[in-house]
Order: C-alpha cells, then sequence, then structure tokens
C-alpha cells in the first residue's frame, strides 16, 4: 500500500501515556496503520479531524470539556465520516451497545488478542462500508441523549481564491475537487481556484448523489465523469469529458464503478 492508500487515524485522550501505549499498541498490531494525529481533548479532536481526514478515530469517551459521544455527535451527521472505535475504562451498560452498533469499543487497556479484534474489523469495515453505518452511530448516540448536529443544507457557491480574485463559483460550474496541502483545489472550465474548507467538510455539504468522493483527496462531479478504465499499474483512472486529466480512484471508493 503506497502512502496515498495508507489507512490513517487519529487518537484523542487527555492522558498521553495511554495515547502513546495505544499508539504503541497499533503500532505493533497493524504496522501499515498511519497515526496522523493525537488530540488532548475533544475540541481539539474535531480539529484534527477536520484538517486530516482520518479514516479512524479513537476516542476516549470521558474527556473534559467535550466528550468522545460529542466529538462522535458533532462527525456522524453525514454518511462518511470517520469508522470511529470507543476507548473507555469503564465497562458498563453503553459498551453492550457500542458492540452492537456499527463502531467497536476498547476497554483500557486492552489486550494485544482484543486490539487485534478491532484490527480485523476496521480492516472488514474499511474494504467495504457498511451502508447503514452512520445512521446506526447517530441512533445509538440518540439512544445515550447525544444530540447529533443535523446534515448541512448541500452547497450551491463557493467563494474561492482565483489568482488576486475573489470568486463566486456556482456548484454546478465545478469539475472536481483535490485536497492540496492546506488548501482544496476547485476546478472548473475557467482554471483552478483555491478554498480553506478540509475535504472532509467539504464532503458534508456536497450532494453526494452529484458529487462522488473517488479518493481521499479528490471528489469529482458525476456528471463530468465520461469513463473509467485500468492503467498499466492496475488503477482504477477516471476520464473526464472534455478533460485530459486521469484521476484515480482509490480501492476504498471503486465499488461504485463496478457497474460502469
Amino acid at each position: 500500500m503506497d502512502n496515498s492508500e495508507a489507512v490513517t487515524a487519529v487518537i484523542a485522550d487527555d492522558e498521553a501515556h495511554l495515547r502513546d501505549y495505544l499508539a504503541a499498541q497499533l503500532a505493533a498490531a497493524w504496522p501499515e496503520l498511519r497515526i496522523v494525529g493525537q488530540a488532548a481533548n475533544g475540541i481539539e479532536a474535531l480539529r484534527l479531524i477536520d484538517e486530516l481526514a482520518p479514516d479512524i478515530v479513537f476516542l476516549d469517551i470521558q474527556m473534559p470539556g467535550m466528550t468522545g459521544l460529542d466529538v462522535a455527535a458533532r462527525i456522524s451527521s453525514g454518511e462518511h465520516g470517520p469508522h470511529i472505535v470507543f476507548v473507555t475504562a469503564h465497562d458498563h451498560y453503553a459498551v453492550a451497545a457500542f458492540d452492537h452498533a456499527a463502531c467497536d469499543y476498547l476497554l483500557k487497556p486492552a489486550s494485544a488478542e482484543r486490539l487485534g479484534r478491532t484490527v480485523a474489523r476496521l480492516k472488514s469495515a474499511l474494504a467495504v462500508k457498511p451502508a447503514g453505518e452512520a445512521q446506526a452511530l447517530r441512533d445509538l448516540l440518540g439512544k445515550l441523549g447525544v444530540a447529533v448536529a443535523p446534515r448541512p443544507a448541500p452547497l450551491q457557491w463557493i467563494r474561492a481564491a482565483h489568482g488576486n480574485q475573489t470568486r463566486l463559483i456556482a456548484i454546478d460550474e465545478v469539475i472536481y475537487f483535490q485536497s492540496n496541502d492546506k488548501y482544496t483545489s476547485v476546478f472548473t472550465d475557467e482554471g483552478e481556484s483555491l478554498i480553506r474548507t478540509p475535504m472532509r467538510q467539504l464532503r458534508e455539504q456536497l450532494d453526494e448523489q452529484r458529487f462522488w468522493q473517488i479518493h481521499r483527496s479528490v471528489i469529482v462531479a458525476a456528471k463530468s465523469v465520461a469513463a473509467t478504465h485500468t492503467d498499466f499499474r492496475g488503477r482504477l483512472m477516471v476520464s473526464l469529458k472534455g478533460r485530459p486529466e486521469q484521476l484515480v480512484v482509490s480501492r476504498n471508493y471503486a465499488d461504485m464503478f463496478r457497474q460502469m
């Protein structure tokens, strides 16, 4: 798996030694997993999730200020949020509920055997994410009395930097979005513009019927897709109508093109 395909994770726990302990355990159980950030509280966790768009988030339930449940409620309003593993020191009624929901849980300190089961479950979920996972998590949080933030209305316009100008771009003009370091590039027939909105936040504001995520760093307008093909490296590629670019489809998003 190359770096562009590497699975990434964020660990959130208010105790630094427990974050480091879990990171060390994960390094042994899943060497390919990249821990891209660690957070000491819920607010910091939300910031890292927005900035880094991890595939997985390990959330301590009991953090001061904003709990792991609060963080989960904030990132579970859409259908494509990260996989969430709750981490807790207390084996109470919620743990049984988590075990039957679409997310996993770990009791502190997690044994190597238990963590191995979590890793296996996450790998399976990443291969084919269950369609009802986001709704199952929202239902679970609702049962626990945690309010889930409503999903925002789909974007209609985007304010973006284009050279020395600021353009107001109609969403219908967008061909594709591509994350680019600290910015997200917006490609239209008039060229490339830049916005600061992170890819995960942007994805949750787009109509998923009109815009398809094909890679961690690329969202393409469905109407702009001309065809797909496999290149000499075995990668699935998307060809665009009237444009020379060939966009790589991540294996995590390849299922949507199996009918094409």
